[in-house]
């Protein structure tokens, strides 16, 4: 008895040190998508490609059907690991087969070859960073709870640096929306796609569906969205800066009620009456009115605490990927492309049968 309790024992321990699933890729590489060409006005040979948006793609060997574009208007980094380097989404899906797309936009990071002329200046944003990112109520204030390593100095400073310019204009989320518009369209990203985006770049999805020509956009879960789409058949009116609110012909508001689900996702900490929540549940209703699928997820609710402004980078990032996992499950968005393999798993058992 003591022997078979011995080996249960080293046999859990054995499992609990495993290193987790292999990564197993049928291709990577990235595109520029969209944009325009320019003359010079001097000679109108000389021309310029500029204001496309770039697509990085991670492919798995056996993929689902759904492909997962993860967008944030400021970096892709938020989506590569966790506040403490772990696994970030990124990784994350891949090991669950999701083709996984991460996004630049026009302008932004490794798409910022621009059409027009652009002016950087330093805006000292780090303390202010802290408090947007709802890491605490001031800066280095920490909520007790949070979900980041509040004792490491270089995980703030990786946190806080890993941006690209951003530029929140109404003239930047129109370009962002049309050239992802043109991504979609394409049919390059696949036929199923559902968003996953973070701050302003939540409004340039939304916007993005309603200016799509076909159906390959099928959801859009948004983490903390500031900024909102709203149809012109209600008394909302537009702003003039690039958080919205966004108004649009009510004709094509209705396409976000065509998407299977959308997702407005919101951290505990974050007040019931805050304006861009308040916003999430007005669009939500809109939507259903016109027969969509939209809900509010308050992650207090199902549990998780100390989620930040980035609660798929956080600590607990993988209960926050379950919670997306049941959404996609809930809404026929995790099929595989091979409906024959069910858990695309059979390559790992394939693997150990050769070891052997």
């Amino acid at each position: 008895m003591l022997l078979s309790i011995l080996t249960f024992v080293l046999a859990g321990q054995a499992a609990a040190e495993r290193p987790p699933k292999p990564i197993v890729l049928s291709s990577s590489g990235g595109f520029q998508i969209g944009g325009t060409i320019i003359h010079s006005p001097f000679q109108p040979n000389i021309t310029l490609s500029c204001d496309h948006g770039y697509m990085e793609y991670f492919l798995p060997y056996r993929p689902r059907k759904t492909s997962l574009v993860m967008w944030h208007s400021s970096s892709t980094q938020v989506w590569q690991n966790r506040w403490d380097g772990g696994p970030g989404f990124k990784d994350l899906f891949l090991r669950r087969n999701y083709p996984v797309y991460l996004w630049d936009g026009p302008r932004v990071g490794r798409a910022n070859w621009a059409c027009e002329p652009t002016i950087y200046i330093p805006s000292y944003m780090d303390t202010a960073n802290f408090a947007a990112w709802n890491f605490g109520p001031r800066y280095k204030q920490w909520w007790p709870d949070v979900q980041f390593p509040t004792a490491s100095e270089d995980a703030w400073q990786q946190a806080t640096s890993a941006r690209y310019v951003e530029y929140d204009t109404k003239a930047n989320v129109g370009l962002h929306a049309r050239a992802a518009a043109v991504a979609a369209d394409s049919g390059r990203v696949g036929k199923d796609i559902v968003y996953l985006t973070n701050s302003a770049g939540g409004l340039r999805a939304q916007l993005t569906a309603t200016l799509s020509n076909t159906t390959n956009i099928k959801g859009i879960v948004t983490y903390e969205s500031i900024g909102y789409v709203f149809p012109d058949n209600i008394n909302v009116t537009a702003g003039k800066g690039g958080f919205g609110p966004y108004v649009v012909p009510v004709e094509q508001f209705k396409k976000l009620a065509r998407l299977l689900a959308v997702q407005f996702v919101w951290g505990d900490h974050r007040a019931e009456n805050m304006s861009s929540v308040v916003e999430s549940r007005l669009v939500a209703k809109l939507i259903n009115q016109y027969g969509g699928n939209a809900k509010v997820l308050k992650l207090g609710n199902a549990g998780l605490k100390g989620s930040t402004h980035i609660p798929f980078a956080d600590l607990d990032n993988e209960e926050v990927a379950g919670l997306l996992e049941e959404f996609l499950g809930e809404n026929g968005l995790d099929g595989y492309v091979d409906e024959g393999d069910d858990d695309g798993e059979d390559y790992e058992d394939e693997d150990e049968n050769e070891e052997q």
